[in-house]
């Protein structure tokens, strides 16, 4: 595509877009680039390399906007040492992180301001129609990508011989990075404009740049054609420091064939891309594609942590003699200085709140997150629809509502909110880049963050900085890990108490990221039992039969309990369950204070997991202390469990509601499934003599859920003549659980050999 007519003639009579030789830049005593010498011909050369090793610094070097030395030569021309706005004007345009658009003026205000002709702002629109949409929006009221299409035609306007670009699609969605890579490739493909590309993607620069450079400790490690790092997952994890487990799937073959659609664990669809562009004299033509072996559009080191990289050493302390602080910093032999980067820097710090009111403090967690090495995405979860300078703006979450942008700007502040926080946990599972998240504020902006945290997996690092922390946390943060902050004095201001308490926030994400728990030793497969009092015998038995095989992880059933368990299955941390007291879903029904809610029981119809039940304590409601049960329950069987705790007995029609919950959602389950009954009683006080032992109720409890129970080959209901805490039964129970572990496990089997 022909931007403002062709300067390939001219570029070619001139010998190569950019020469650099010999650059380094220092901060003070730290040597960021050393001696960096590239040559980009034409076409597009992809820089990449994790965090911290100096791939910003040399865009900056380029464009003039920090001090260097060295050499810098745009078309044989030296430009080292000219001011900014002189290289721009000398052909280099640069589209920097974080986009920099100005907020206060709207799209075609900006690109106005740039462009020498209207027609050419034709051109960009025409490039992005989504801008023509939005040309009367202000800055402040795109999308993260609206604003890098922005300011991509904004640098285009300036009719550059040399685009450098850095990190275009950083925090950018999937679709929205495919659209920018488009624009990229046309670039490319145009041949009149040059690019530089910085990119932490390794699947768009190798899809994007003909050749890749590999960027370590400040200096240009590696340099090659793209294909060639495309087609080597060796080269890729040696050079790289890294295996990249979302990015590089070890079952792909090396030779790629053409795929049917699949999905990655997000759900997202996964595809191997075809390149089709020219590379060269000696490089393929277009009309011979390249199948490139990283799929999808991940961050090149997303999957896992980073290894050391071999070529150059890193683990040398750096030491300033007094000779040393008084030498020449242009010494050739100068020390490669260490940045404290983060182990995972594949993975970024995700800071999260409202910053129409929150801003200045997350800001500072941002920076603080950043000194320590981190690569940081900040969240804007305003509703008001003032300005942000997050990297994902409002707008951008919203749109993760199930029912669009319009369902949270609705002009109501209540309804906006809860939205918001829906649009967040949306949000937030689509984020394959997401190693911590953390967030500060009050009342408001606790609720808007901590439902995005519950969203997340148990053991992804979540920290909340709150005034709500010195309170009742558990509307907060239920079944999730999520690590709570008292911040002393309200989130409002940077003073010396916020400093020290949000310093302190940004450091415990830092060492939860970076320091990941070793991997356990223990090689034993997860199950969730779920206990309460009148059922423990029960479960002790179980949990001992079944120790030296399995890891039982036992939850007292009390509403958070069952939620826990469910949040560990959800995660994929369990390899099934034995749900013995399902006594939460009678307090569901029957309005007690232990309810784990409506949803109790649907992680089995999303995860196809081997499932156990039973009908422990099913006989009760919980409450408070004797003087807390609702006077409507007065005249019932109440039973004083201790002083906090008063129990009142099911009524037969309260035990028909609980059976028809229990089998609607045994009828949903995806896995293996065997529920037991055992008919001689559900708890220590349901027997003959004891204060619930009520045959009837229990009767219609039994054969409600057997009326409405659907079996099948995998799917079995047993009755039992035993009571609930009889070895008999829990014999029983553990054969179930081996029957349906080791159909699960053939299915698996199966599922791998298909």
């Amino acid at each position: 595509m022909n931007w403002f007519g062709s300067k390939s003639t001219e570029t070619a009579a001139r010998g190569p877009v950019l020469v650099v030789q010999g650059l380094d830049v220092y901060y003070g005593r730290a040597h960021a680039l050393q001696q960096v010498g590239l040559t980009l011909d034409r076409g597009v050369l992809g820089i990449v390399g994790r965090n911290g090793m100096g791939k910003t610094t040399l865009c900056n070097a380029i464009t003039g906007l920090v001090p260097a030395r060295g050499s810098v030569r745009l078309l044989g021309e030296e430009i080292l040492g000219a001011t900014p706005n002189r290289i721009t004007r000398r052909g280099i345009a640069y589209v920097p992180q974080g986009r920099r658009v100005w907020p206060s003026l709207s799209v075609d205000e900006t690109l106005r301001l740039v462009a020498p002709k209207r027609r050419d702002v034709d051109r960009v629109y025409a490039m992005f129609p989504r801008l023509a949409e939005r040309k009367s929006h202000g800055g402040a009221q795109l999308s993260g990508g609206e604003q890098q299409m922005l300011a991509i035609g904004r640098a285009l306007l300036l009719e550059p011989r040399l685009l450098v670009m850095d990190e275009p699609t950083e925090g950018l969605a999937p679709v929205i990075v495919e659209q920018v890579v488009q624009a990229l490739r046309d670039l490319a493909t145009g041949g009149e404009i040059a690019v530089l590309l910085i990119e932490q993607n390794l699947g768009v620069a190798i899809d994007v740049a003909d050749r890749i450079g590999v960027m370590v400790n400040g200096r240009i490690a590696h340099e090659m054609p793209a294909a060639q790092l495309a087609g080597d997952r060796e080269l890729q994890e040696r050079l790289l420091g890294v295996r990249a487990g979302a990015a590089l799937e070890d079952d792909e073959p090396e030779a790629a064939t053409p795929m049917s659609p699949a999905e990655d664990d997000d759900g997202a669809p996964l595809r191997v891309y075809t390149v089709r562009r020219a590379h060269g004299d000696s490089g393929p033509s277009l009309d011979a594609p390249i199948e490139r072996s990283v799929r999808g559009y991940t961050r090149w080191n997303a999957g896992g942590t980073a290894g050391p990289v071999a070529d150059i050493p890193r683990d040398a302390p750096v030491s300033f003699s007094a000779a040393s602080r008084t030498a020449a910093p242009a010494a050739a032999s100068a020390q490669v200085f260490d940045f404290p980067v983060a182990i995972s820097s594949g993975r970024a710090a995700y800071v999260a709140g409202t910053f129409d009111t929150k801003g200045r403090e997350l800001l500072y967690l941002k920076q603080c997150l950043e000194k320590l090495g981190l690569r940081v995405v900040t969240v804007d979860l305003s509703t008001s629809g003032k300005p942000s300078t997050a990297n994902v703006h409002p707008r951008e979450v919203a749109r993760h509502h199930p029912d669009g942008e319009r369902a949270v700007f609705s002009g109501d502040r209540g309804s906006a909110v809860s939205a918001m926080a829906l649009a967040f946990e949306h949000f937030v599972r689509t984020r394959r880049d997401l190693g911590g998240l953390i967030s500060a504020g009050g009342s408001g902006g606790t609720s808007l963050a901590t439902q995005g945290m519950r969203a997340l997996p148990v053991g992804l690092p979540k920290v909340m900085v709150s005034t709500m922390a010195s309170g009742d946390t558990r509307p907060y943060v239920g079944p999730s890990d999520i690590c709570m902050m008292y911040s002393v004095t309200d989130v409002q201001g940077i003073h010396r108490i916020s400093e020290k308490v949000l310093a302190n926030a940004a450091h415990a994400l830092a060492g939860m990221v970076t320091h990941p728990p070793a991997a356990s030793a223990e090689s034993k497969p997860a199950i969730g039992l779920t206990m309460f009092g009148v059922t423990t015998p029960c479960v002790q038995m179980v949990a001992q039969q079944l120790s030296d095989d399995y890891d039982c992880l036992v939850f007292h059933a009390t509403g958070v309990g069952g939620q826990s368990m469910e949040k560990l299955a959800d995660s994929e941390l369990l390899a099934g369950a034995i749900d013995v007291s399902t006594t939460e879903i009678a307090d569901e029904i029957g309005g007690g204070v232990l309810s784990a809610g409506a949803t109790r029981l649907d992680v089995f119809a999303r995860h196809a997991l081997p499932y156990v039940g039973s009908c422990g304590a099913l006989d009760m409601v919980n409450f408070g202390a004797w003087d807390t049960v609702p006077e409507r329950y007065r005249g019932r069987n109440l039973y004083r469990h201790n002083p906090n705790v008063t129990l009142m007995r099911t009524t037969a029609d309260e035990c028909r509601r609980i059976g028809d919950f229990i089998a609607q959602k045994l009828n949903a389950m995806r896995g293996p499934v065997r529920f037991l009954i055992p008919e001689g009683g559900v708890s220590a006080i349901d027997r003959p003599g004891q204060p619930f032992h009520d045959p009837e109720a229990d009767r219609v409890l039994f054969t409600t859920i057997e009326q409405q129970f659907r079996s099948g080959s995998d799917r079995k209901l047993i009755r039992l003549p035993h009571h609930i805490n009889d070895e008999a039964y829990a014999d029983a129970l553990v054969a179930a659980w081996r029957d349906v572990a080791s159909r699960s496990g053939r299915e698996a089997g199966h599922a791998a050999h298909r």
